[in-house]
């Protein structure tokens, strides 16, 4: 009991510590271990999440996030602030991830024509979304389901989020990377568009094309009528 007040105490103090990121950054270069792993426990269960969207080998996985904290320290001096450190952090794992991807022959070409905006029809009909000129545009007109830009691991237990965890895996690549970083990691589009080397229309059109397909999968299931 003592040392998980202990833990709890010491993450407190660092989270205070490396409030934003030019603390948290400057104390890396400094060589601050706290400071590592701080960033190790933030992001390091994420890290292997967004691996494993590109390489199914859960041995490949731990070695992408290896060699992904090592290009973080070696690269940090060279970090300019241009995004935020966890999307500096992720372009990096997402590209070595690729590179891994292609080389065990797991991946799909980055952009592909199955996964092209003005290529399939939505599974579910437009009109159950809200419109652009709505507060809340792309996102269910009614939906049983709390909030979707809220991270699926807070809203869903049971039943529910087994099948939907299972729905996600079938998923085009494009798609399920997507709607995982969004839906699953809790990411904003912003981020998703930076890491993925997406437009803002590309992102949007993959989500919604993500969550017709989930929410097909749910209303086939039956299990809200219960």
């Amino acid at each position: 009991m003592e040392a998980a007040l202990l833990v709890r105490y010491e993450w407190r103090v660092a989270a205070v510590r490396y409030a934003g990121d030019t603390e948290l950054v400057q104390a890396l270069r400094d060589g601050e271990e706290a400071a590592f792993a701080y960033l190790v426990d933030s992001f390091g269960a994420s890290m292997q999440r967004v691996a494993a969207l590109y390489v199914r080998d859960r041995a490949v996985v731990q070695e992408v996030v290896q060699d992904t904290w090592l290009a973080v320290l070696r690269g940090i001096d060279r970090f300019e602030s241009r995004s935020s450190l966890r999307t500096w952090l992720f372009s990096i794992l997402v590209n070595i991830a690729k590179t891994r991807g292609v080389r065990e022959s797991r991946s799909v070409p980055f952009a592909s024509i199955a996964d092209d905006p003005e290529s399939r029809q939505e599974s579910v009909p437009a009109d159950r979304f809200l419109g652009d000129d709505s507060a809340w545009p792309g996102h269910w007109a009614a939906t049983a389901l709390p909030e979707w830009d809220r991270p699926l691991e807070r809203l869903l237990s049971g039943e529910l989020r087994t099948l939907i965890s299972a729905a996600v895996t079938q998923l085009p690549e494009m798609q399920r990377r997507v709607v995982s970083l969004r839906d699953i990691e809790g990411w904003s589009a912003e981020e998703v568009c930076n890491v993925l080397e997406l437009s803002e229309t590309n992102q949007r059109v993959l989500l919604h094309r993500a969550r017709s397909r989930l929410r097909d999968v749910i209303d086939r299931s039956g299990i809200l009528e219960n």
